[in-house]
């Protein structure tokens, strides 16, 4: 039986983190250093098995300021830096409405926040902190299906990120 193939759009501000995310899921646990995935190589795949169902996880990264816009998603994943303020803002300001603007259907996809970087979160600076109940309402405020955080250097998170991005068949 062949997967049920779920396309999947990562959009975000440069280097919020999204190729290292994918990088790190399709490295395995205990690679190290790990190889940085390349534009060339998209879509990212992953196969997922749930229960008696298979999924392939096709991933996109949006390195290109409008390719992303031609593609036709099944799910989209707005990250933004949790290290990095602005990367949140722009979220809100910026990122939402692009999704919207290009996507006729978006009342439809689902609609994921994924907070990156959270390794590099400082509890130092005051302007910088984003704390977890800050991005879970501005993904309430979004209406987003789905809000998470990932750790670069947590490889037990990637079993929860590939469980929790599982959507219902």
């Amino acid at each position: 039986m062949d997967p049920e193939v779920i396309k999947i759009l990562l959009v975000g501000d440069e280097k919020c983190g999204k190729t290292t995310f994918l990088s790190r899921l399709s490295a395995g646990e205990g690679v190290n250093p790990v190889p940085m995935l390349r534009d060339i190589d998209q879509p990212y795949i992953f196969g997922i098995k749930t229960g008696n169902k298979q999924f392939q996880f096709q991933f996109f990264d949006t390195s290109s300021p409008d390719n992303w816009r031609t593609l036709d998603p099944d799910a989209i994943v707005i990250c933004f830096d949790i290290s990095q303020r602005l990367s949140l803002i722009n979220m809100q300001r910026y990122w939402i409405d692009e999704v919207k603007k290009s996507f006729l259907r978006i009342d439809t996809l689902p609609l994921i926040i994924l907070g990156l970087k959270r390794d590099l979160r400082s509890e130092d600076d005051p302007n910088g902190i984003i704390y977890p109940q800050e991005a879970y309402q501005a993904a309430q405020t979004l209406r987003a299906d789905r809000h998470d955080s990932n750790n670069r250097r947590q490889k037990s998170e990637r079993k929860h990120m590939h469980h929790d991005m599982s959507f219902p068949g």
